[in-house]
């Protein structure tokens, strides 16, 4: 059998300085080795340094480019007022209007220190607050509608569930409103100050045409149906690995975000049924049956 260990050093033979070289390479070794694993968990403590400061920089950087009237609905405490019986002007803080007829008229005067409502009522605020600007929510609840212009000549139709919040008066370089559940927009055409319609990480830029956008809680699809003029439709999307995306549509066509997936796809329809409840029509064609059945539930809260 050949012998494994003919090739092993016979320390015995070795002289003093061999002993002596043959240690210090050895030292040499093990700190060479210490050395490297030392420097390996430095970089990984700086790695995961770098990590930490880039994802609170994205977290900030998340923050802070939400609008004022985004942080608004944020912080505004709105949501159990949709369980009110009657429609709700909410003006400020401590400052509201109810109004009891089912299908309200809301006029805002170019200002938006006046408003209109009906015939016969009307109240007056401040545009700014602080030098901050004031934000107004109208809040329809389920089996009411109403109608509202907004200062800058907009139109805006809301179903049954649904909460607009707007400024007073548009002062900035864009014209920016919130929406959650249903509404019809006639927007007034200004080129230079572009109308935005914020909802749910999804913006629709418009500079003037009409529109219908459907952004319930309990449904899991944004829907915007273009009737005319055009529109751009952004997605944010809370993912630096997922860029945005953005599609402009043309008249008659829908588009539909998915809330879960962030994802849009469009198709050609006929507009006149996602138009017509502003007249108290419901037009279904080949529609499942819980979908006719939550809109006539909301319509009619019933």
């Amino acid at each position: 059998m050949k012998n494994n260990c003919s090739n092993r050093i016979n320390f015995t033979q070795l002289s003093k300085n061999e002993k002596l070289e043959l240690k210090s390479r050895i030292n040499h070794s093990i700190y060479t080795y210490i050395l490297r694993r030392r420097k390996w968990k430095y970089y990984v403590a700086v790695a995961a340094s770098i990590i930490i400061v880039i994802s609170v920089g994205f977290l900030q950087t998340i923050n802070t480019n939400d609008s004022s009237i985004e942080n608004f609905v944020k912080t505004s405490e709105l949501d159990d007022l949709m369980t009110n019986e009657n429609i709700k002007l909410v003006l400020t803080e401590d400052q509201d209007v109810e109004i009891k007829e089912n299908n309200s008229i809301i006029t805002y005067s170019k200002n938006g220190e006046e408003v209109k409502i009906g015939n016969s009522k009307s109240v007056s605020q401040k545009t700014t607050k602080n030098n901050d600007i004031v934000f107004n929510t109208l809040i329809v609840p389920y089996g009411k509608r109403s109608e509202i212009t907004l200062a800058d000549g907009t139109k805006v139709w809301l179903n049954s569930g649904t909460k607009l919040v707007f400024p007073v008066s548009f002062t900035g370089e864009t014209r920016e409103v919130y929406i959650e559940g249903e509404a019809i927009f006639e927007v007034a055409h200004d080129k230079s100050h572009p109308f935005i319609v914020k909802a749910n990480n999804h913006d629709i830029e418009v500079l003037g045409t009409v529109f219908n956008v459907s952004n319930y809680k309990d449904d899991d699809n944004i829907n915007t149906v273009l009737k005319s003029g055009s529109v751009q439709i952004t997605c944010k999307v809370n993912s630096y690995l997922k860029p945005k995306t953005s599609v402009t549509l043309s008249p008659n066509t829908l588009a539909t975000y998915n809330k879960n997936s962030s994802s849009i796809t469009t198709k050609t329809v006929d507009v006149e049924k996602y138009f017509s409840w502003r007249d108290g029509v419901f037009i279904f064609k080949n529609d499942a049956l819980s979908t006719i059945a939550k809109k006539i539930s909301r319509y009619y809260n019933v």
